[in-house]
């Protein structure tokens, strides 16, 4: 295609996007263990939200069950790995009485709220979890504590028509993936109902969450179109959705893949914003702007309001396993 004759397209580019820590770990996580421990590895559930992420490392070596009864006995020697979204109590006790060796790729965020809750249950307080059912993040978070100790609200619409048993005695966590506006306003509906609510330690929406709506928000004005590359069960890359939406871009896409991209129904635009959820990889971003290069003379902007230096470091027993950058191409590009 001649350049000249292609229309002009901007693109701002949102920086924080993709990966963020957790993920990062995670992911590394399985390849360190196929490293150190050969194929296959087993992996409960999807390590993280994304086809792509999933099908790269079984490209590897790695096997995903849903359950820990999927792995044949002849190889109950080989590691299994709990996902980034973290998993119920039951899980680990399951995988000890069955023998198993497992490595938990729960997010440390993660963690922080299922300790938050375990703190609420310790003090006596009934927990209240702001998140969305069938979550598995929700459902590891719920897993930490005895059934019945746990009260999950989705809405302002389930927080005005709660009825705890002891409303002077409730404390909050939060699904860590949320819409920070959408969460602020079912908290202050609890709050303004129960004014004894005990708020976690500090916040549970995390950092990652926070920095990719922030910059989305302040991108999308005047965009004729912002795409969020990510998974349909991603729950924070669908939140981008609706924050690019709210924040004033016509028109938002969540994609898999350049291969989803409907050129017909994106028509003629000018200016174009791109994000990623925090599952999604780099060289999927990559993918999108060279199919939009190919049809428009794009210009790339960056629009950044932070950078993120946080890194978690991987479980104890496989540090002393070299990580490269080859290791790691088929996400990173």
């Amino acid at each position: 295609m001649n350049i000249a004759a292609t229309p002009p397209l901007t693109i701002r580019l949102c920086g924080p996007r993709g990966f963020c820590a957790g993920v990062d770990r995670a992911i590394q996580i399985v390849v360190l263990a196929l490293k150190s421990y050969g194929a296959p590895v087993y992996v409960r559930h999807e390590i993280v939200h994304n086809r792509y992420v999933v099908e790269g490392l079984e490209a590897k070596g790695a096997v995903f069950v849903e359950e820990l009864d999927e792995i044949p006995e002849e190889h109950r020697a080989q590691p299994v790995v709990f996902s980034a979204h973290g998993v119920p109590k039951s899980v680990p006790e399951d995988a000890s009485a069955r023998n198993l060796f497992y490595l938990d790729a729960t997010c440390p965020l993660v963690s922080k709220v299922h300790k938050q809750a375990m703190r609420h249950n310790r003090l006596g307080r009934h927990v209240v979890l702001i998140g969305h059912a069938g979550h598995p993040e929700v459902i590891g978070t719920m897993g930490q504590l005895p059934e019945g100790s746990v009260s999950l609200i989705e809405t302002v619409e389930d927080a005005d028509s709660y009825q705890p048993a002891d409303p002077d005695n409730l404390g909050y966590v939060t699904q860590t993936t949320l819409s920070v506006d959408d969460t602020a306003g079912v908290i202050a509906r609890l709050q303004e109902r129960f004014p004894n609510l005990t708020a976690p330690a500090a916040d549970s929406i995390c950092y990652a969450t926070t920095n990719r709506q922030e910059v989305v928000k302040q991108a999308a004005p005047g965009c004729d179109l912002f795409i969020i590359v990510g998974a349909p069960n991603s729950s924070n890359s669908k939140r981008l959705v609706e924050v690019a939406l709210r924040a004033g871009a016509k028109k938002s896409l969540l994609v898999q893949r350049a291969s989803e991209l409907d050129w017909d129904e994106i028509g003629p635009i000018s200016t174009l914003g791109l994000s990623a959820g925090a599952s999604a990889p780099e060289v999927i971003v990559n993918e999108i702007i060279e199919a939009f290069r190919a049809r428009f003379d794009a210009k790339v902007e960056l629009a950044e309001t932070v950078q993120e230096n946080e890194h978690f470091l991987v479980n104890r027993e496989l540090r002393n396993i070299e990580l490269t950058t080859a290791d790691m191409a088929f996400v990173n590009g």
